[in-house]
């Protein structure tokens, strides 16, 4: 495309640098030199130029939007670097965030002026310091009142505990356990507190008037003993220092069962104390009442009374005691001893509740004398397996006569005769 007459540029192209036709090249007023000239330092510290556009602030009578560093370096060493790192530029000059060192203090040493203290009205304080005294007096008042309540006196003029009245005792220390000696098994057995307890009681109980004549019958004949006995016992055993109960009375079993603890012979009556119950046997019973009624019946009171003799025993335990004694030995001979010891005292305990109720059981007469001779016919002499462990029928007697006549258990120490006596 051809340019046009006056010699400017048209779009899109650069200018040569030539003046256009008929216009006057541009001069300077001076000449210049053609060259650059000598080399002068541009640092920023050197240039005037620099320092007159902005000053400092430090000048007097300027103004300026930077805040320039302390007039003087602290004096404190460089921070140390941290281990592994890499700080561009090297380490950085100190002396711009501690407190710098300038003469002269920087905060005036004089206190702030002191409020003047509040004057307070003479009649105020006069009433504070009497309502303090008052109080001070009632309270050292109080404090002996409620001293000499504990029993605590003036040491100078009483004593220190009043005399009517007992010192306040000291209670024991939780943490200190008190073991109780246990009675040794022949003092609990040789001076039981049962032989100084007196005569069991005459309870006036009659005979039950009821016919042995089946198994339910008898087992209620027995259990209407039951209450008599316990009346007769319960306040000799409380006298002696011991808890009583009563005992139960169940058909015997030759089968140990849920509710049975111990087995026995099918012909033989026998008291438990692993469950405390008296265990009769019907069958034997069944059959005598069959053969002789009257001294059958006689029978079974001398049988009840027997076993719940043993339940004595065992409230009192002299019944625990003796079977310790038997388990300590080793001699069969002595073992029998003992069991012998403990089934005569039994004996005796059912002669004295039968002497002391004779009258109302109806132990008189006839029925009196088949009593006697049945216990002076009862013995290990008689017992098939001749196991001696009953007391032969002399021995028998021997106790329950005595004990009949007295209705005492001091007459039944079985525990402190002589081998003799217990054979």
């Amino acid at each position: 495309m051809p340019d046009s007459d006056d010699g400017v540029p048209k779009p899109g192209h650069f200018s040569t640098g030539e003046p256009a036709p008929g216009s006057r090249p541009l001069t300077l007023r001076s000449a210049q030199p053609a060259g650059l000239g000598k080399a002068r330092s541009i640092g920023f510290d050197d240039s005037s130029a620099r320092r007159k556009a902005r000053p400092l602030p430090t000048d007097p009578g300027t103004e300026s939007e930077y805040s320039g560093p302390p007039a003087a370096p602290l004096t404190a060493p460089p921070p140390t670097l941290l281990t592994g790192t890499r700080r561009p530029g090297g380490p950085r000059t100190s002396g711009w965030h501690a407190n710098p060192s300038r003469a002269g203090a920087q905060f005036t040493s004089e206190p702030p002026p002191l409020k003047p203290p509040r004057q307070s009205s003479r009649l105020v304080v006069a009433g504070l310091s009497v309502l303090v005294v008052v109080m001070l007096t009632a309270a050292s008042i109080g404090g002996f009142k409620l001293v000499n309540s504990y029993g605590v006196q003036r040491p100078l003029s009483q004593p220190s505990v009043k005399k009517s009245q007992a010192p306040i005792p000291v209670p024991p220390d939780p943490t200190v356990t008190v073991t109780v000696q246990g009675i040794p098994d022949m003092v609990r057995l040789q001076q039981n507190k049962i032989y100084t307890s007196g005569q069991v009681v005459s309870v006036s109980c009659k005979e039950p008037d009821i016919k042995p004549n089946s198994q339910s019958a008898i087992l209620r004949y027995y259990q209407a003993l039951l209450p008599c006995l316990n009346k007769a016992w319960e306040p000799i055993v409380t006298k002696a220092g011991y808890d009583f109960r009563s005992p139960k009375v169940k058909l015997q079993t030759s089968q140990v069962t849920d509710d049975q603890d111990c087995t026995g012979e099918s012909n033989t009556a026998y008291y438990c104390s692993e469950d405390e119950s008296i265990n009769i046997s019907w069958k034997k019973d069944l059959q005598y009442y069959r053969d002789e009624p009257v001294a059958a019946r006689v029978w079974m009171l001398d049988t009840m009374a027997h076993e719940y003799g043993h339940h004595v025993q065992q409230m009192t335990e002299m019944i625990t005691a003796s079977f310790s004694r038997e388990g300590w030995t080793n001699s069969k001979a002595m073992k029998l001893e003992w069991a012998r010891r403990r089934e005569l005292q039994a004996t005796c305990f059912g002669a004295a509740f039968l002497g002391a109720n004779k009258k109302s059981l109806g132990l008189t007469g006839d029925k009196l004398a088949k009593w006697e001779w049945e216990v002076q016919h009862s013995g290990d002499e008689y017992n098939p397996k001749k196991i001696r462990d009953h007391g032969s029928r002399k021995n028998n007697w021997a106790w329950s006569g005595p004990a009949f006549t007295t209705a005492n258990p001091k007459s039944c120490n079985t525990f402190t005769a002589p081998p003799a006596k217990v054979s």
